[in-house]
């Protein structure tokens, strides 16, 4: 009998030690996923079929830890990546699939944006015109959405951008790297800035980089840095038996900075109300359209035949070099989705007129800048700026453009200040001035006086009209030099004039 007792004790003890353990003594150890994984981890998925007694509330000690993997979870439930969409930005939000980066270059980069407002608000009115087409692209191509937010790092969404080392447009190609993607390049036309074709050949490079290394990181690294560059780092630490990922390579600063930058601002557009940043909802439907059956037409023409600003018809159409557009030169001409039948009304009832004010010329040897502007009635600076000429240079080309009278009456001289329009790009100079409005000025006559538009006096100090007393900061362009000597007059009877930098 006391055997008896004995044994059942011991089958008593043994049956407590195989008890289950207390819910959540594991469980709160287990890895949380990492946002936007696509399979959770095991423990997770073991959590989401478990019975609901597994449910029961943990000890104190590991309360905190269990709600926030239960809040997080429900989170990513909450989300329906197939839902309709109404502004761009989420719909960016909800295709970020490159693995987040979280180190000291990150947080020091997002803390950079953040504190720059203004310059983020710069950034994000530029996006507007492009976005909704970037995204578009890259969904088509099955990418992370975040690659849309590369010509922040770029270019900040400037697509007349020109870097030191030749680099052009809002996903910044170097002249080699366009042609080997088709990018054309010549004297009309420059498509390494314009929006259609360019965006397709980054995201081709991108999607062949991916391809090449089968890590985003990576990919992003060849791009700036170049893919021979990678291949070369990774198999340096290949040889060395050290690790090949991104954080492991060793890479000049600009590549080790550039990951961290898009990272940051991916922080920032993922939520941005604690950065103090505001981001207008875009509407997520095309903002442009393309236009394939051309004529040869002056650029302030076309964008006065979409009733719309010479600037914001440049912002879409960067690619042209010159103020004339050359049918056989180039592809399209991109307007707003919704000036395309006022263009084509306004264009038809133009009907055979010439469309053009600009011509090209041959100079002949000996001919100046000066004889050649004399005779066709422009200034030296205008001459220069719209052939891509630097201010002071002194070797005349072998082929400008110049204006010519047209039958549209849209001469090219008329404007008051020609488009700035360059290939490359000649950088203008410019400076800060401050106005203080006087009673009866308006922005009309203060734009007028200082040869530059109310749109832009509007974006600068964030005004709709002139208010007395007001002071407005304006960006006017720097006065050229002083010319060596005594400066000779153009024309006959008229005084001499100062040519815009």
């Amino acid at each position: 009998m006391r055997s008896f007792r004995l044994a059942l004790a011991a089958l008593l003890l043994n049956a407590c030690a195989l008890q289950p353990q207390a819910p959540g003594a594991s469980d709160a150890l287990d890895p949380i996923p990492a946002a936007g994984s696509e399979t959770p981890a095991p423990a997770a998925a073991a959590r989401a079929s478990a019975p609901a007694a597994r449910t029961a509330q943990p000890p104190a000690v590991f309360e905190g830890e269990r709600q926030e993997i239960k809040n997080r979870l429900a989170e990513q439930a909450r989300i329906d990546r197939t839902a309709p969409v109404d502004d761009v930005w989420q719909r960016i939000r909800n295709g970020f699939a490159v693995p987040d980066l979280d180190n000291g270059l990150v947080r020091e980069k997002t803390r950079y944006y953040a504190a720059r407002p203004e310059y983020m608000q710069r950034i994000v009115d530029r996006s507007r015109l492009y976005l909704y087409h970037i995204v578009d692209e890259i969904e088509k191509r099955g990418m992370p959405t975040e690659l849309a937010l590369l010509p922040m790092v770029e270019s900040a969404f400037n697509p007349m951008a020109y870097s030191r080392a030749h680099a052009s447009g809002l996903w910044q190609f170097i002249p080699g790297t366009g042609k080997r993607f088709e990018l054309e390049q010549n004297w009309w036309y420059d498509a390494r800035r314009d929006i259609v074709e360019s965006t397709n050949a980054a995201l081709d490079y991108l999607a062949k980089l991916y391809e090449m290394h089968g890590d985003w990181q990576l990919a992003l690294a060849s791009y700036n840095w170049g893919e021979n560059a990678v291949a070369r780092a990774i198999a340096k630490n290949q040889a060395a038996g050290l690790p090949t990922d991104y954080a492991s390579l060793s890479m000049p600063a600009e590549t080790r900075q550039y990951i961290p930058k898009l990272q940051a601002l991916k922080n920032i557009i993922a939520n941005p109300e604690p950065f103090g940043i505001v981001l207008g909802p875009i509407p997520n439907q095309p903002y442009f359209t393309t236009i394939t059956k051309l004529r040869d037409i002056d650029v302030q023409l076309a964008a006065r035949l979409a009733e719309m600003p010479v600037a914001e018809f440049i912002a879409l159409n960067p690619g042209f070099s010159r103020p004339i557009i050359r049918a056989e030169m180039t592809p399209r001409i991109v307007l707003p989705a919704d000036k395309v039948d006022v263009f084509h009304e306004n264009l038809t009832a133009l009907g055979e007129k010439s469309l053009v004010s600009w011509k090209s010329y041959h100079p002949k040897q000996g001919e100046s800048f000066e004889s050649i502007a004399k005779k066709h009635g422009i200034q030296v600076g205008q001459l220069k700026e719209v052939n891509g000429i630097a201010p002071r240079s002194k070797a005349v080309p072998r082929l400008l453009v110049v204006p010519t009278k047209a039958e549209s009456g849209i001469g090219a001289t008329s404007a008051q200040r020609l488009p700035i329009m360059y290939a490359p790009p000649i950088p203008v100079a410019t400076r800060k001035v401050f106005h203080t409005v006087k009673k009866g000025e308006t922005l009309s006559s203060i734009a007028k006086s200082y040869k530059v538009s109310v749109e832009d006096i509007k974006r600068w100090n964030g005004v709709s009209s002139a208010v007395a007393g007001k002071t407005l900061a304006l960006e006017v362009r720097a006065a050229p030099s002083k010319p060596k000597g005594k400066p000779k007059a153009q024309a006959k009877g008229k005084p001499y004039k100062k040519t815009p930098a």
